[in-house]
């Protein structure tokens, strides 16, 4: 029983059934021990990047740890964009990387990095092992703190020697479990019940909190009692379904113009979730001007960070909901009863007005058309994102039904995330044996060759991931920009020498389709679901293609660009009218 040995056994303690990695030279001692624990499941990715993001994934998608290892050097470097993701994402990850022994550290030897230093700006909390003694105190807290309060990712430093050293001394693991989570104060309570009270035109803003505090029953709860127009930030997506009459959409830079109208004119913002991200609020010092704000956050940290909060109700978001949800229901139907109404309706009929149009004109394939039927073919998929157009596309389109179901690389907005983050929560649901969930990729022909290696995996583990890659032969986001803002001038986006993907995907042995023209989408999609295994489907579409709604840099959430903006029979009544809904000269 050696350190590494003990570390294996502790993994199988704490829950761990799957780990992502890559070996190397001072890590081998674990991997000498993982040989001998068949508990543990490793999957052997083909670079680091795709351990993290695919353990990221396996965290987003089953609420569980996840876990990744790779050696010291270049092996935990290749982590770090990974674990940055994890951090600003709150994803529950421990990750385990190997060190050059004790006696070498500080020495700059052979693959030696300070990865402790290196991550310290992007864990939740970092270790080094000094002694096989630490072990024990070491591993319990790291899954204590990788999964309570606010999740985020913990970093264990193994030297190889510690690994070595003898272990038959320490006790059998135990898990600490995680932290309670605190109840909210009935003083903040009561704050934020007397600004409900008063509000004529409340706004539900909902983001990535919910989710991570297991509060979407009781949110969708809060909002089918108060009646309240909602709207959702990118992490928030699926908390209420797409279809809920409430549901106004995401807000923000890329949001719908119901979601972002309402907002505007909002004088009550209840904020469950969500942190007041610059992607989701535009010009902060404009953003919802008239609003009073309750703040409801499991971390402190987070209430008056960005926009003073008028009443700030920390705790566990849950039971915050479930106690004001009957009393804010009495006071949203007292005395402001008939104005909340009103301000309802019309909330509702401008998400009518401007719901997505999807009769795009002419015989090419029209993205958001093919992702929203997509998602009605597969309405119980789970769908990972890569970062770019599609990214925005999928969250403007995609029937969503659960957030759970959406993983998509939010605060750090990584490109290369989609095929190894798809991995992980394809095994996490192999893992608790719904074999027959379905997982779907959706990238683009840049995001794609990032970690395109991880094909492989697919292949090795027959992974029936199904994989819709959208190809304008662009840098389709940088190339938007550079249109909308940089006067037309296009500096290295080009992407017209793509391989054939269709090709790369049939060397690494999946099965390839492809689609250019939109009668043969409904056709192509059904191929692709109906294909044995992993699959992948190449989608040409108009390099000039843009994702609409827009909000320009350091402007106001109103000042949408919108060419489709004419069509809107009642513009004329926006309040906004003179300020939005325009494009550039």
């Amino acid at each position: 029983m050696n350190g590494a040995r003990w570390l294996a056994q502790a993994l199988v303690a704490e829950g761990v059934e799957t780990l992502f990695g890559y070996p190397g030279g001072t890590i081998m001692p674990f991997y000498d021990a993982l040989h001998g624990t068949p508990a543990l499941k490793h999957v052997l990715v083909r670079h680091e990047q795709g351990a993290a993001f695919a353990a990221n994934g396996y965290a987003r998608a089953s609420g569980r740890v996840g876990v990744c290892v790779a050696t010291s050097g270049p092996g935990a470097s290749n982590l770090v964009t990974g674990i940055a993701d994890a951090m600003l994402d709150s994803v529950p990850m421990v990750v385990i990387t190997g060190q050059v022994a004790t006696t070498l550290m500080g020495t700059d030897a052979f693959q030696e990095l300070d990865v402790f230093a290196m991550t310290l700006p992007m864990v939740k909390h970092s270790f080094i092992a000094r002694s096989v003694d630490d072990l024990p105190t070491m591993v319990a807290e790291a899954f204590r703190l990788a999964r309570s309060g606010r999740p985020g990712p913990v970093l264990i430093d193994l030297p190889k020697d510690v690994q070595m050293a003898d272990a038959a001394h320490l006790p059998a693991h135990a898990s600490l479990g995680m932290d309670a989570a605190e109840p909210p104060k009935d003083a903040s309570l009561h704050e934020a019940l007397a600004l409900v009270s008063q509000a004529q035109r409340p706004v539900v803003y909902g983001g990535g909190g919910i989710v991570l505090g297991e509060a979407v029953q009781a949110f969708r709860t809060f909002v089918d009692a108060t009646q309240i127009p909602s709207v959702l930030t990118l992490k928030g997506l699926g908390a209420l379904p797409t279809a809920h009459p409430l549901n106004l959409g995401m807000l923000g830079m890329h949001g719908s113009r119901a979601a972002n109208l309402a907002v505007q004119e909002a004088d009550l913002l209840i904020v469950v979730g969500a942190r007041f991200d610059d992607r989701a609020t535009g010009k902060l010092a404009e953003f919802a001007p008239h609003a009073r704000v309750v703040h409801m956050d499991i971390d402190a940290a987070e209430i008056g960070k960005l926009r003073h909060a008028d009443a700030g109700v920390r705790g566990d978001i849950a039971t915050t909901l479930t106690k004001l949800t009957l009393p804010c229901a009495a006071h949203l139907h007292g005395r402001h009863g008939p104005a909340r109404k009103a301000w309802r309706a019309q909330c509702q009929q401008r998400a009518r007005q401007w719901a997505a149009r999807y009769d795009a004109p002419g015989e090419g394939v029209y993205a958001p058309a093919l992702l929203k039927r997509l998602s009605e073919l597969a309405p119980r998929a789970t769908v990972a994102c890569d970062v770019g157009q599609h990214q925005m596309w999928v969250a403007q389109h995609w029937r969503l039904s659960q957030p759970r179901a959406h993983l998509t690389s939010g605060g750090l907005g990584a490109m290369g995330f989609g095929l190894p983050a798809a991995m992980g929560a394809q095994i996490a649901f192999e893992e608790c044996g719904d074999r027959g969930a379905q997982v779907i990729c959706v990238s683009g022909d840049g995001s794609i060759m990032m970690n395109i290696q991880e094909l492989a995996t697919f292949k090795r583990y027959r992974l029936p991931v199904k994989i819709v890659l959208l190809d304008n032969q662009a840098l389709g986001m940088v190339r938007q920009w550079q249109e909308l803002f940089f006067e037309k001038r296009y500096s290295e986006i080009d992407l017209s020498d793509n391989p054939d993907f269709a090709a790369v995907a049939a060397a690494f042995g999946i099965q390839a389709l492809h689609v250019d023209r939109a009668a043969d989408v409904e056709a192509a999609l059904q191929a692709l679901l109906a294909a044995d295994g992993p699959a992948l489907l190449h989608v040409a579409i108009d390099t000039a293609a843009n994702v609409w709604p827009l909000v320009p840099p350091n402007r106001c959430n109103a000042e949408m660009l919108d060419p489709d903006a004419a069509r809107d029979a009642d513009a004329a009544t926006s309040p906004t009218k003179d300020a939005a809904h325009a494009l550039p000269a």
